[in-house]
């Protein structure tokens, strides 16, 4: 199976969390990319994933099976020569359009799951993987908030999650999806740009149960849960975001505790990549 990260030093805690929930649940080689880069805006610096996170991830993944790998990528000098001017200063992070750029790296393979960090597994996905996705440039779940407020035809729900997207690279480069997702980026401002741009352009999706990006709600045959910001109403409205590594409130507010033990795993890792960094300094 072969699995797409992307983004910055920052979210190497969900990386962590997450790939851990994928050697639980699968037993089938796993063959892990993760994009990243070094860059800076007006407002701030941003750092690319650390080696030492990515080596020491690698030696976990392999220990369950040693055809397993995590390979970092550096896209650097790829996304500064075509820079998202029109989206470099929204709420969201410049690394949110890093996904866009995956078919312009020769060494990812034609199919590759492709995961928010936020994104825990929480059962087998083989059967999602190996679904047939010959004629279809990606294949996603309806975004709970944003299929009733972002449509290109009213009459039609079809507004994705990007969060959870199995990729076919290569009809992806025959129509140029990302291409175009990339010049959209560059010419207009919008909105959770990436998503935006890949709902407005894509010609050939296929939309899939919940269960396969559950952004709402716990359930029993939730397969990916997306701890993604969501509305509560009581005892006054307000959003809510609880990421998976915020262990705590994911216990106390969420009432989840099925998932401790990749949280365990999870500190006690994060814990030797720390003292690994201080033996380096």
């Amino acid at each position: 199976m072969n699995i797409l990260y992307c983004g910055d030093e920052n979210i190497e805690n969900g990386l962590i969390i997450s790939i851990l929930s994928l050697l639980k649940n699968v037993k089938q080689k796993l063959k892990v990319y993760v994009l990243t880069m070094d860059m800076q805006n007006e407002k701030k610096k941003f750092r690319g994933i650390s080696d030492l996170t990515i080596n020491y991830l690698n030696k976990i993944v392999k220990e369950k099976n040693n055809d397993n790998f995590v390979k970092k990528i550096d896209i650097t000098k790829l996304f500064n020569e075509n820079l998202p001017k029109k989206n470099m200063e929204t709420r969201f992070t410049p690394y949110c359009m890093v996904r866009l750029f995956a078919d312009e790296i020769p060494e990812l393979p034609d199919k590759i799951l492709y995961l928010d960090t936020d994104v825990v597994c929480r059962k087998d996905f083989t059967e999602f993987y190996n679904q047939d996705i010959t004629n279809y440039e990606l294949v996603g779940v309806l975004d709970h908030y944003g299929k009733w407020f972002f449509k290109k035809n009213i009459f039609k729900v079809d507004y994705i999650n990007s969060g959870v997207l199995l990729l076919n690279l290569a009809k992806i480069k025959q129509t140029g999806l990302f291409k175009k997702c990339r010049e959209m980026c560059i010419e207009e401002e919008m909105f959770m740009p990436d998503q935006s741009a890949i709902n407005r352009i894509a010609t050939s999706k296929k939309i899939v149960p919940r269960k396969y990006n559950e952004q709402r709600k716990l359930h029993n045959d939730t397969v990916f849960q997306h701890f993604t910001t969501s509305f509560r109403f009581f005892p006054w409205f307000h959003t809510l975001t609880i990421k998976p590594w915020q262990i705590d409130r994911v216990h106390e507010e969420l009432k989840i505790t099925e998932y401790d033990d990749i949280l365990e795993e999870y500190m006690n890792i994060s814990e030797n990549i720390k003292n690994l960094e201080l033996m380096e300094e």
